[in-house]
């Protein structure tokens, strides 16, 4: 069985929580295996660590996030969470490490190895929502701007219920997107409004995230391996269309994982994808890099 740590850090205007899944360092010098979300924190990768047994894999909440805490607002910038994942990679005193980035952890991941490329042997940055790259970039963040409106006039519900017409509407965005605004009922979501307007999905703390625009130069210059993938469900899709341009913009090919954004959830999440499934093909790409 896995011994699982917990330890904290203190980083500049934050405390940082973090999990180190097995011994680290390794006898035979197996680097870790980072595991970055965003705005999702540590309990998202439960059972996708459980299936590297074999490695030292680290699970961190991000600031202000889960169990880590901050004094500097809410805004949530992947070069700061960048600066954050540097100080955390030199605590562990093992580097340089492999990084798995989800969602707006990919993004955070692509500016970690922009500003501190010889920490990471190899990224695999999966479904960045990079609103920035797509060829309908100006729909896309006009789109954006309607999960904001919606949740800040009317509550979680209805942020939440545009939130996922948005990450499942097929293609290029049009005017047509949540308009008329969208009934939270239809999406099985509460109508009702708490008052609460911090959600860090829904309420603009993460907009540096999906605005942020990778340095194609200093990615491509970096000795890390970046591979940029998406699940095969996902095709069509924002997240999908968002790594497919990244890649082609990268000169990469895009590297095909099972399932969906979520592909490394356990069914029990409510959004289970295949994670046995998934932990194989992420084993055979970091295999690959390696």
């Amino acid at each position: 069985m896995t011994t699982i740590t917990t330890h904290s850090l203190e980083v500049p205007d934050a405390t940082l929580v973090y999990d180190v899944h097995g011994p680290t360092p390794t006898a035979d010098g197996t680097p870790p295996l980072l595991l970055v979300g965003q705005p999702m924190d540590a309990t998202g990768f439960t059972t996708l660590a459980s299936y590297f047994p074999d490695r030292p894999v680290v699970t961190y909440d991000p600031r202000g996030l889960g169990r880590s805490t901050r004094t500097d607002g809410a805004m949530n910038r992947p070069e700061q969470q960048a600066g954050d994942l540097s100080l955390l990679i030199a605590a562990l005193g093992a580097g340089p490490v492999d990084v798995f980035g989800s969602s707006g952890g990919a993004v955070t991941s692509l500016a970690l190895v922009t500003a501190h490329p010889d920490q990471v042997r190899t990224l695999v940055a999966h479904e960045p929502p990079l609103l920035g790259v797509l060829p309908d970039a100006e729909q896309a963040f006009a789109a954006e701007r309607r999960i904001l409106e919606a949740y800040h006039q009317r509550g979680w519900g209805a942020g939440m219920a545009t939130f996922i017409a948005l990450t499942s509407w097929p293609g290029e965005f049009t005017a047509a997107f949540a308009v008329p605004p969208l009934d939270p009922a239809t999406f099985g979501m509460p109508a009702g409004d708490d008052g609460a307007r911090d959600d860090p999905l829904l309420s603009g703390a993460s907009a540096p995230v999906t605005a942020y625009r990778p340095d194609l130069d200093a990615l491509r210059a970096a000795p890390t391996r970046v591979v940029i993938a998406a699940g095969i469900e996902s095709q069509g899709l924002l997240t999908w269309r968002a790594s497919a341009a990244l890649a082609a913009a990268l000169g990469e090919e895009l590297a095909v994982f099972p399932s969906h954004h979520g592909g490394f959830l356990s069914p029990e999440s409510g959004h289970g994808g295949q994670p046995a499934e998934f932990a194989a093909r992420l084993r055979e790409v970091l295999a690959d890099a390696g």
